[in-house]
């Protein structure tokens, strides 16, 4: 796994090849991941001269125990009441008078924390929207955050399969999914990835439909989307499941579903497209009749968050590469009827993928 001394030099070389001298992470995401720290007030200042590298994290007296120990000795770490105004206090202390060029993380700073720091900084230091530089790094992942999500996505899996032994029908749907995040929790996540999903019957029709308190009735599908945030990383996976004899549609929607689901997993490979990747999901779709009821992208990334790049969808422009970790979720929505979502986690490979997810996806029937 790679160290956050080098995960900082990766990004001190992308920092000169933009012409940066110098870039201000505040995302706490992307903090965690250049330097390990968990806390919930935090920032890394990386320089982009690696001959002389410095690299500066800013945090409160809250964390000043929890920085010492999270942090190597490849940060110094400097302890401040406002941590903004104590980034621009360094800068201003950083060199020469030549102009500095200070990028920041414009999808995530603030107008009134930009303001906030322009007002702090030396004439010469020019501040440059530089967002997605941490994320460009972050969306190949190393050995050792590939553990990790196989770790989290096992979780998942054992957590379901012990839920769904509960059974489903009668129960509401807040009930499962709070059982969902419960049984998680207790095998040791964090946290949920994200507030899971359980929707039946019509209500299954939406979606990121929102756990009702409606019970589960039999001779239905439900759709249920989850996963586990452990050791800084997530994982995500949905199954629908029969809740005993069903409608002839609603099987042949699933069964089209999961072929459009399998093909286009086929389809994942180091140097693919994620244009090209979706398309495989939605041309058999929208041969079968269903084009207009699939109308999310196929997929995206999964890592230190639960959707970041790079996006399998219609509009993108991603080329898949090895390392990173993909969703694949091909969907039918029938407005008032019913809606089937089938999704698998996926490492890219350079001759295809690997599944993360291990539960069954031929249709089973949970009573």
């Amino acid at each position: 796994m790679s160290t956050p001394t080098q995960r900082a030099d990766r990004l001190g070389d992308l920092l000169a090849k933009r012409d940066l001298h110098a870039l201000l992470v505040t995302n706490l995401v992307n903090v965690r991941w250049l330097t390990g720290f968990t806390g919930s007030n935090g920032l890394a200042l990386v320089y982009a001269d690696r001959a002389h590298p410095q690299r500066l994290f800013l945090t409160d007296f809250r964390y000043l125990t929890q920085a010492a120990e999270q942090l190597d000795d490849g940060w110094r770490r400097e302890i401040a009441v406002e941590i903004l105004p104590a980034a621009a206090a360094a800068l201003a202390g950083a060199g020469d008078d030549r102009t500095i060029r200070l990028g920041f993380d414009d999808a995530s700073l603030s107008v009134k924390d930009h303001g906030t720091l322009a007002a702090r900084l030396a004439n010469n230091v020019e501040l440059v929207a530089a967002g997605g530089l941490v994320e460009r790094l972050r969306a190949v992942k190393d050995a050792g955050e590939l553990d990790k999500i196989r770790a989290a996505a096992k979780l998942a899996d054992a957590a379901l399969t012990e839920v769904l032994g509960r059974g489903l029908v009668g129960r509401t749907e807040r009930d499962v999914a709070l059982d969902i995040e419960v049984t998680m929790r207790k095998a040791g996540a964090e946290a949920a990835s994200f507030p899971p999903i359980v929707a039946s019957g019509e209500h299954s029709a939406l979606p990121h439909a929102v756990p009702r308190d409606v019970a589960i009735p039999a001779g239905t599908l439900v759709t249920i989307d989850w996963g586990a945030q452990l050791d800084g990383y997530a994982s995500d996976c949905t199954r629908t499941y029969a809740t005993g004899e069903l409608d002839p549609r609603d099987r042949e929607i699933y069964e089209l579903v999961l072929r459009a689901q399998e093909t286009s997993l086929a389809a994942v490979r180091a140097g693919a497209g994620g244009r090209e990747v979706d398309a495989v999901a939605r041309e058999i779709i929208t041969a079968a009749g269903h084009g207009e009821h699939f109308g999310h992208g196929l997929g995206h990334g999964v890592g230190a968050e639960v959707h970041e790049g790079p996006r399998l969808s219609q509009r993108s422009d991603s080329t898949l590469a090895t390392g990173q970790v993909v969703t694949v979720e091909p969907g039918v929505y029938v407005p008032g009827a019913v809606g089937v979502r089938i999704e698998d986690l996926a490492v890219v490979t350079d001759d295809g993928c690997e599944v993360l997810t291990g539960l069954p996806k031929q249709l089973q029937t949970i009573a």
